[in-house]
């Protein structure tokens, strides 16, 4: 008995002197601040000095056509209803060195590939782009009536824009029908990864559109790659940088001008239990010169909230919807 009681004072010593300090602060970084929103001068691009978020189509506008193809992205551009200032996409490499538009490692959610390559898992690294191309990227979309529109359809049936599309495709499209910038995530990680920044960096420099995306990688390794290779390719931060700069923001911390090295805070409005949708937040990135953009935001009243906080991009599956919101004097989307 005595010595269960022995344990039981430990474990509340440990409590009261390690878990409740630390409750009580995450508890804290859980809260709104009410912050107003400071502007400061930038030289930064990506921060918007019009007072409203840029709308970024989140893997192309993937809530309304099927994402990552040159169907949704030719939505965006032909809308009569809305207008798309950011592209965001994901980059994948293929066995023969090109560089396509897909967001999973494998090919079997978006699209017919384990009908068509007879395995399961099927990796773009694995296949050409050749081989690719005979895929329908629009296989398993569902509109917002639980349709599947272009299910099933193959070989000649298949649009060229439900294809796979590689990343000069994609670039000269939109070049031809505007002036948008861009949020490039590279998807692969070890080699692959590196290959794909060589591969990114050679394409973004010849068509002399390097100030124009903002290059994203969850791969450590990818992002000490393109700092060490590539200083002049603009990059956003990775998750452990992210981790850091919130800390900084939140207890205020003081840091050189040139602290971080990363133009874009790609992030969430909530991660666990840390609220990162805060005019805190917002403010001290933009003392840095650093853009603050939102994934993936879809619903109206938090659309609303964070182009109010200073948001400079809502990145979202529904750009027509953030679009509305953003634009109309009511917040609404009708």
């Amino acid at each position: 008995m005595k010595g269960f009681v022995k344990v039981l004072f430990k474990v509340i010593v440990v409590i009261l002197v390690v878990a409740l300090p630390l409750g009580t602060l995450l508890f804290f970084m859980s809260k709104d601040t009410k912050d107003p929103v400071v502007n400061y001068e930038t030289t930064n691009l990506y921060i918007t000095e019009t007072g409203k978020a840029y709308v970024s189509a989140h893997r192309s506008g993937g809530g309304q056509f099927p994402e990552n193809t040159l169907m949704a992205f030719e939505n965006c551009i032909n809308s009569e209803d809305f207008n798309t200032d950011i592209f965001e996409f994901d980059l994948h490499i293929t066995k023969d060195g090109e560089l396509i538009l897909l967001h999973d490692g494998t090919l079997d959610r978006t699209t017919d590939s384990e009908e068509t390559f007879g395995v399961s898992k099927a990796k773009p690294s694995d296949y050409t782009y050749d081989e690719i191309r005979k895929l329908n990227f629009g296989e398993n979309f569902t509109d917002n009536n639980g349709n599947k529109p272009y299910s099933g359809l193959r070989g000649k049936d298949i649009p060229e824009n439900l294809k796979a599309v590689k990343l000069e495709t994609v670039l000269d499209y939109l070049r031809e029908n505007g002036d948008f910038r861009y949020i490039i995530e590279i998807k692969d990680g070890g080699e692959l990864g590196e290959k794909s920044a060589d591969k990114l960096y050679a394409i973004l420099k010849e068509k002399q559109m390097l100030e124009k995306a903002i290059i994203g990688t969850f791969h450590v390794n990818v992002s000490k790659y393109m700092d060490k290779n590539y200083p002049d390719m603009l990059r956003s931060c990775s998750l452990t940088e992210g981790l850091a700069f919130y800390f900084c923001a939140f207890f205020g911390i003081d840091r050189d001008a040139d602290a971080f090295n990363f133009k874009a805070l790609q992030i969430p409005a909530k991660a666990f239990v840390l609220n990162c949708s805060t005019t805190r937040i917002v403010n001290y990135a933009h003392k840095y010169d650093i853009a603050v953009q939102y994934w993936t935001i879809n619903k109206e009243e938090e659309i609303k909230r964070l182009n109010e906080i200073g948001a400079d991009a809502i990145i979202t599956d529904y750009p027509a919807r953030a679009y509305a919101v953003i634009n109309t004097d009511s917040g609404e989307w009708v």
